[in-house]
C-alpha cells in the first residue's frame, strides 16, 4: 500500500515542520530594511578627541584674551570713572557724544588716517616695484640687497624709534649734518615741528616695513609661470605693461590680503612709534587714536572715556578691514 504525500506551498513567515521560518527576500508592498549606521571606530574618535584637545587651549586663550576684553572695553565705554574715588557712573552714550566735539580727538583721528594713507601707499608701492625690478632683472647681488632691505623688520619698534630719533636730532642727528655740509644751513626740528613730525614718523613706517612686503611679493612673483612673461613678450609688451598685466593679475591674492593685514598693524604700529619718538607732542601734532586713547586712559584717569575711543578704534578698524576686502574684491586669475 503506497501512502501519497502531499507538498504544502510555503509561505513567508510559515513554519515547517522542524519549527524553522522562512522569510520572504522581499515582500510586496514592505519596505527593505535599512542598514544601522556605521559605528566610528576607535581610531576615529581617538582622532576627534585629539583635535578637540589641540584646538582647547588656543580656544580658551583666545575667548580670555580676546573676547572678554573686548565686551569689558564695551561695557567701559558707557560708565563715567572717578579716579579719586574708583567708582563707575552709568552715563550711556555722553562719552561718545564728547568725542564728537573733542578738538583732540579729532586731530588724532585726522592723523591716523594720514598715517594710513601715506604709509600704505609709499610701503606697497615702494615694495612692489622692488620686488619686481628683483625679481625680473636678475640683478647682481639681489639676495644681499633683500637681505639689507629686510633686516628692519626684523629690529624692535622700540630700537627703530632710538635710531630715527637720533638720525632727526638738531644738533647732531644724521639728516641736519649731511644739509650741513650741502650748505643748506641748520635744518630744521624734525620731531619739533607741528608741520614735519608725523611724515617724520611715517618714514621709519615705511622703512621698517618695505622689507617685510618685499620679501612677500619676491615670493609670490617667482611661482608666476615664466610662460606667460614669454607671450607677452612676443606680443610687444614692455616690461611696465608685463607688470601692470601679467604680474599683478598673478599675485592679486597676495596684495589683498597683505593690504588688509598691513593697515590694521599700522594702527598699532603708529602708536609705538609715537609714544617712543615723541609721546604725542609737540602740543599734540603727532597724538594718533591709540596714543590718545592711552593718555586719557591712564594718564588722565578717565578710564570711560578712554574706552569710547578704544570702541572707536575697534570699529574704525572692523569698517576699514571690510572695506578693503570690497574695494580689492576681483576674480582669481587661474593658469
Amino acid at each position: 500500500m503506497t501512502e501519497t504525500s502531499t507538498v504544502l506551498p510555503v509561505t513567508p513567515g510559515t513554519a515547517h515542520a522542524g519549527g524553522s521560518v522562512e522569510t520572504a527576500a522581499a515582500a510586496p508592498g514592505r519596505r527593505p530594511r535599512r542598514r544601522p549606521p556605521r559605528r566610528r571606530s576607535a581610531n576615529e574618535k581617538g582622532l576627534r578627541r585629539f583635535l578637540l584637545a589641540c584646538l582647547a587651549p588656543a580656544f580658551v586663550l583666545y575667548v580670555v584674551f580676546m573676547i572678554v576684553p573686548t565686551i569689558d572695553v564695551f561695557r567701559m565705554s558707557l560708565f563715567r570713572t572717578s579716579s579719586l574715588s574708583n567708582t563707575s557712573t552709568f552715563i550711556g552714550f555722553e562719552n561718545f557724544v564728547l568725542l564728537a566735539s573733542d578738538p583732540a580727538f579729532l586731530r588724532a583721528f585726522q592723523n591716523t588716517v594720514l598715517m594710513l594713507v601715506i604709509v600704505t601707499i609709499v610701503t606697497m608701492g615702494s615694495a612692489l616695484i622692488l620686488a619686481a625690478v628683483m625679481t625680473r632683472q636678475n640683478l647682481p647681488g639681489r639676495n644681499v640687497y633683500r637681505f639689507v632691505l629686510y633686516v628692519p623688520s626684523v629690529l624692535s619698534i622700540v630700537v627703530i624709534a632710538a635710531i630715527f630719533s637720533a638720525v632727526y636730532d638738531q644738533s647732531n642727528g644724521l639728516l641736519n649734518s649731511a644739509l650741513g655740509l650741502l650748505g643748506i644751513g641748520q635744518g630744521p626740528v624734525w620731531l619739533g615741528d607741528q608741520g614735519l613730525v608725523m611724515f617724520s614718523i611715517a618714514i621709519a613706517m615705511v622703512w621698517q616695513s618695505v622689507g617685510y612686503y618685499l620679501v612677500l611679493y619676491m615670493a609670490s612673483m617667482s611661482a608666476v609661470p615664466e610662460d606667460l612673461y614669454e607671450a607677452s613678450s612676443l606680443d610687444g609688451a614692455s616690461p611696465a605693461r608685463q607688470f601692470l598685466e601679467v604680474t599683478l593679475p598673478m599675485i592679486w591674492p597676495s596684495i589683498r590680503t597683505s593690504l588688509t593685514f598691513f593697515i590694521i598693524s599700522s594702527v598699532n604700529l603708529s602708536f609705538v612709534l609715537v609714544r617712543a619718538m615723541t609721546g604725542g607732542g609737540p602740543d599734540g601734532a603727532s597724538e594718533v587714536l591709540l596714543s590718545y586713547m592711552y593718555q586719557q586712559a591712564y594718564t588722565n584717569s578717565s578710564y570711560g572715556y578712554g574706552m569710547a575711543i578704544g570702541v572707536v578704534i575697534f570699529v574704525f578698524s572692523f569698517a576699514l578691514a571690510l572695506i578693503v576686502n570690497r574695494v580689492t574684491k576681483r576674480e582669481d586669475v587661474e593658469f
